[in-house]
């Protein structure tokens, strides 16, 4: 063999062996990484995962009251990758899902991003993007987003939720009427006579197929983006969570979950900017 043959022959293992330490080391950081979430998330034995029912986006009650849902499906599959049992710990409203998370009584929420939340919870990068939209009467004067934000207006909300949250900081002039969940919006928006009823858009036009007489203002005055959560100071968990959740949009399983439930008017969010 000629000298530089040899040359050549020894940087190739050179390289070969360097790129085996790398590969190696990635899958050792990889692995370090959800252990060290699992410890976080595990510390009961199992990942107590919130299910909110208040967003049908999100979760339903299927046959014999049994959880269902993209979210139920993000959670099983979080805790077999993290070699986890899981518990699926139901709600009814967003705002009591956020209080578990703050109290620990929960490891893990799925909850609609927000700089008030923000404060008590770590998030993802979103993995579903929803619409908030409000309903009126056959009957009202109000025709556009826009109309709803003058005095006299009483707009119906539920207590805590993303709309809630958002509504408390954009509306300046008209007055909100929370309801206890966001399910309950619909109907004290009509037994109190309130003026508008505020929520996810795809509740609002069930409510209104159901009920009649009433309307979606064209639109959406919001958009939610829908992230996983973990209480405040669990980073290891949210790094985890977030190459987790990028890559259930990546590999198709949001959207596979959303079809397979019926969710229609809901959107995989993109990938975030900020994924590795």
């Amino acid at each position: 063999m000629k000298p530089s043959d040899l040359s050549h022959a020894i940087d190739r293992r050179a390289f070969c062996a360097a790129g085996g330490l790398l590969l190696a080391g990635c899958a050792g950081t990889k692995a370090s990484s959800q252990a060290t979430a699992a410890a976080e998330l595990g510390g009961t034995g199992k990942l107590r995962a919130a299910i909110n029912f208040g967003n049908p986006i999100l979760a339903s009650r299927g046959a014999g009251g049994v959880p269902s849902g993209v979210s139920v499906d993000l959670a099983r599959e979080a805790a077999r990758r993290l070699g986890l049992a899981v518990e699926l710990v139901q709600f009814n409203s967003a705002g009591n899902v956020v209080e578990a998370v703050k109290a620990r009584q929960v490891d893990m929420a799925f909850v609609a991003i927000d700089p008030v939340r923000a404060a008590d919870m770590e998030y993802t990068a979103p993995y579903v993007i929803i619409e908030g939209a409000y309903l009126v009467r056959n009957g009202s004067p109000l025709q556009r987003n826009a109309d709803v934000d003058r005095a006299g207006t009483r707009v119906a909300v539920g207590r805590g939720s993303a709309y809630d949250l958002f509504l408390t900081r954009e509306l300046k002039a008209a007055t909100l009427v929370r309801a206890p969940t966001s399910p309950e919006v619909t109907n004290q928006f009509l037994a109190q006579n309130l003026d508008v009823a505020a929520g996810v858009k795809q509740q609002l036009e069930a409510d209104a197929a159901r009920m009649g007489g009433v309307r979606l203002l064209p639109g959406r005055f919001m958009v939610i983006e829908q992230a996983m959560g973990v209480s405040k100071g669990r980073l290891a968990a949210q790094a985890w969570l977030s190459d987790f959740i990028e890559e259930m949009k990546a590999s198709g399983f949001v959207g596979e979950a959303l079809k397979r439930h019926g969710i229609e008017g809901a959107a995989v969010a993109p990938r975030s900017s900020a994924a590795r």
